[in-house]
């Protein structure tokens, strides 16, 4: 059993999980230091909604392709691609995002909170519903990584209710026994960990999506064109990747440790080429660029003042 693709979804649940576990806490600690103990059952019952829906999603997903994948040998790998990019788009909206968002989530969640007690009658529904989106938002972006993983069995199932598990684990030590744990150093490391994550899941989305011209080329004459870098390179053949940046088959294959663990969580594959390699290099240096940016606290994305000051 290949319990390598444990670990991907592992760490991105582990993270995802730490963010909501925060806003649980922070909601707990507003709702004792108001003495509304009566609204802690909506905050659990939030959590549980979002999880639920998380995982009914997680489920539609599979099932989506596992009927489109029976009707043509193209569609499985095309909405694995599909998955793929996805998963690239929202999780480094999210590692971007949240990088920039977090030193002012105490307030913010401490605001939502304050806004649902002056609600009168709506505060229970407002209480669910600021937990509920919260751990919702966090779910799927990981349901969809699941999704692109989905070809690997129910081993990234396994690794991301791990991830969760030890996720409310880490907000039980923080909220409810007093523990410090240095946040920021653990958002940090995770936040490069992802960022290699992610960076992998563009290079095999490409491999996916070149899979998709192999079989629909292979499947009629008319389509052969769309392998257009095929006779070019026949000694490292591919559809539409270029030409071989290397072939380590026999040094490092990805069906054997080390290559299967470097496969699952940095997207190693064992043939590389051109395109792929240009598209990791230039995901790293902008992606990677924008988050180093944002751990300094310099903004990005934003739109300047047009303001001008008028000198007397």
């Amino acid at each position: 059993m290949d319990f390598s693709t444990f670990l991907p979804t592992f760490i991105i649940t582990l993270r995802e999980g730490v963010e909501a576990a925060l806003v649980v806490g922070i909601v707990l600690a507003c709702l004792a230091k108001a003495k509304q103990p009566r609204l802690k059952i909506w905050v659990y019952f939030g959590i549980f909604m979002g999880l639920a829906v998380s995982a009914l999603i997680g489920v539609l997903f599979g099932w989506l392709i596992q009927v489109l994948g029976a009707a043509s040998p193209a569609a499985e790998p095309l909405l694995e691609g599909i998955f793929s990019w996805v998963a690239v788009i929202l999780l480094s909206w999210m590692l971007l995002w949240m990088t920039q968002q977090a030193r002012s989530m105490k307030s913010q969640v401490e605001e939502g909170v304050a806004i649902a007690l002056k609600s009168g009658t709506q505060s229970a529904l407002t209480v669910f519903l600021l937990i509920f989106f919260a751990v919702l938002r966090e779910g799927f972006e990981s349901v969809v990584f699941v999704a692109a993983k989905f070809q690997q069995g129910f081993l990234p199932a396994i690794g991301a209710v791990a991830g969760l598990a030890t996720a409310a684990a880490i907000g039980v030590l923080l909220f409810k026994w007093g523990i410090k744990l240095n946040l920021q150093l653990f958002f940090k490391v995770m936040g490069i960990l992802l960022l290699l994550l992610i960076a992998g899941l563009v290079v095999t989305a490409l491999g996916h999506f070149d899979t998709v011209m192999q079989t629909l080329a292979s499947q009629s004459r008319a389509s052969e064109s769309l392998c257009f870098f095929y006779e070019r390179f026949t000694r490292n053949p591919s559809c539409i990747l270029g030409a071989a940046v290397w072939d380590l088959s026999k040094v490092l294959p990805e069906d054997r440790f080390p290559g299967l663990l470097l496969s699952a969580l940095f997207g190693y594959t064992q043939r590389l080429y051109q395109v792929q390699a240009i598209a990791y290099l230039l995901f790293l240096f902008t992606i990677g660029t924008l988050y180093l940016q944002s751990l300094s606290g310099r903004k990005f994305l934003t739109r300047k003042s047009s303001k001008r000051i008028l000198k007397p």
